[in-house]
């Protein structure tokens, strides 16, 4: 026995004595610690390490693609929150994990603190499950990329474009001005107006008057001539359609013309075509189509000849106009 060792043996640690005991049951425990839980903890150490750095890599992996591959600066920026959302939630998954894990070697029971946990946690998912539903469904439209920022969407009853997006909220503004932060959770139905390409129909309306077809011919010049206008050749993904007659109410008559664009690049193109239109009816002294408009006069199908209708229609009385009193209905004089 060493001298340090003979020194803690007497007087109050002396072996048999109380504290000696108590000296002696702590060496034990030591021994038992150092042999066989600091191992586990050190195995679990190490692994939760590795985790993170695997983490880590995984998330940089897809913040790296998506800089690469992406086709615009808002899907980056989903990639990127998406990313930060793994590496938080893993986090604190592995901390957790770790954590019971040495709590459990040095000997505390985790029973009572699961319960509690379990409580707790029962408790905050009652009083935030909206947040709880806000995120799950953030969560969603990313990995699914139903819409990026700087789409213009339609979302919860609302239309603009989207200026910012977290796993909890939306935030679009409309065409005034008016910014609108939209819960997650409120979404769902997304109707995105940025993919692909975009349909704008026109409808060309024109007098009875009117010869169909010289309006037909006149229509498809004039889009024509929009489509191949410098300033609008890139917007078009195919030539513009001139569907025919759609319907003819009273003295209106519609014809249909279809513009197929890039995504939300319709809006000037169609602007276009309706000036000049305005400036063709004139230019060929066609009126615009009016439903109201009644005619009074016909054509003599054996002669040719305009003239006045055969049946004048007499004038009926309006049985809502009443004829003014002459005197005072208080007074009555």
């Amino acid at each position: 026995m060493d001298p340090l060792q003979l020194v803690a043996r007497i007087g109050w640690f002396a072996e048999g004595r109380f504290l000696g005991k108590v000296l002696d049951e702590w060496v034990d425990d030591a021994q038992e610690f150092i042999h066989a839980r600091l191992p586990h903890l050190l195995l679990v150490a190490a692994v939760a390490y590795l985790l993170n750095r695997l983490l880590h890599a995984i998330t940089y992996r897809m913040i790296h693609l998506a800089e690469q591959h992406a086709a615009s600066p808002g899907r980056i920026a989903q990639v990127k929150t998406l990313a930060g959302v793994i590496r938080t939630t893993g986090l604190a998954i592995i901390g957790m994990i770790a954590g019971m894990q040495f709590l459990d070697a040095v000997g505390v029971n985790l029973a009572p603190l699961l319960a509690s946990a379990g409580v707790v946690g029962v408790a905050i998912g009652l009083a935030a499950q909206n947040i709880v539903r806000d995120m799950l469904n953030g969560v969603l439209i990313l990995v699914e990329d139903q819409f990026s920022v700087g789409d213009t969407v339609r979302v919860a009853g609302l239309a603009g474009t989207v200026e910012a997006m977290t796993l909890r909220k939306t935030t679009v503004r409309d065409v005034d001005g008016t910014l609108y932060i939209v819960p997650n959770s409120q979404i769902t139905t997304v109707a995105n107006l940025s993919i692909d390409y975009s349909v704008a129909t026109v409808n060309v309306s024109v007098d009875f008057s009117a010869n169909p077809d010289v309006v037909l011919k006149m229509l498809t010049e004039i889009a024509m001539e929009v489509r191949g206008d410098e300033e609008f050749r890139d917007d078009f993904v195919e030539d513009p359609q001139v569907l025919g007659v759609d319907a003819v109410r009273g003295s209106e008559i519609l014809f249909p013309v279809v513009f197929k664009t890039k995504a939300t690049r319709q809006y000037a193109p169609v602007r276009e075509f309706r000036r000049r239109v305005r400036l063709a009816l004139e230019k060929h002294h066609m009126l615009p189509g009016d439903p109201n408009r009644v005619f009074n006069t016909f054509v003599d199908r054996a002669t040719g000849a305009r003239g006045r209708s055969t049946q004048e229609t007499a004038a009926v009385p309006d049985p809502t106009a009443f004829k003014a009193q002459e005197g005072n209905p208080f007074s009555g004089q």
